[in-house]
């Protein structure tokens, strides 16, 4: 069991250590590594296009090209749009954010499923299957709705 827990605030775009108190809800230590896995900057390969323009790979700063790579390229989707082919790449950036949890031993299975509400987001639900035979779901209903308000953001700065 952990004393603390990873959250995540979409008001503000940003994460935070809690402490807890005794009789921490479990899976919380399982929700803290898929958003660090999901919500953390994956270096981007070679042949990625960086939503910006510019050459900025971004990643981890231990990240290299070999191995090990820590979190997702779901930041890449910043400046997409509502298709199918984005919703389809976010399943596949996230699958490979997760992937460590089955190579690790963590889970026996990972299911990623990513559906759009409204015109302008884009809700994630990631199914852990435990070796146990238990599965744990968590959803991240507000996923599009951060990733679009980046570039929002930006863009407000930027007038």
């Amino acid at each position: 069991m952990v004393d603390f827990v990873h959250t995540w605030s979409p008001e503000i775009l940003a994460g935070d250590w809690l402490l807890a108190a005794p009789g921490l809800a479990d899976d919380a230590d399982l929700r803290t590594a898929v958003i660090i896995s999901l919500f953390t900057d994956r270096l981007a390969r070679p042949d990625d296009v960086i939503p910006d323009g510019t050459t900025d790979r971004r990643g981890w700063w231990a990240d290299n090209d070999d191995d090990g790579l820590i979190g997702s390229r779901l930041w890449l989707l910043s400046r997409e749009k509502t298709l199918e082919s984005v919703r389809q790449r976010a399943i596949e950036y996230s699958t490979e954010a997760l992937q460590w949890l089955i190579d690790d031993g963590v889970a026996q299975q990972v299911g990623v499923d990513a559906s759009f509400s409204g015109i302008d987001r884009l809700d994630l639900v990631i199914t852990i299957y435990r070796n146990s035979g238990q599965s744990v779901e968590i959803r991240f209903d507000w996923v599009w709705d951060q990733i679009k308000g980046l570039r929002t953001d930006a863009y407000r700065q930027a007038a």
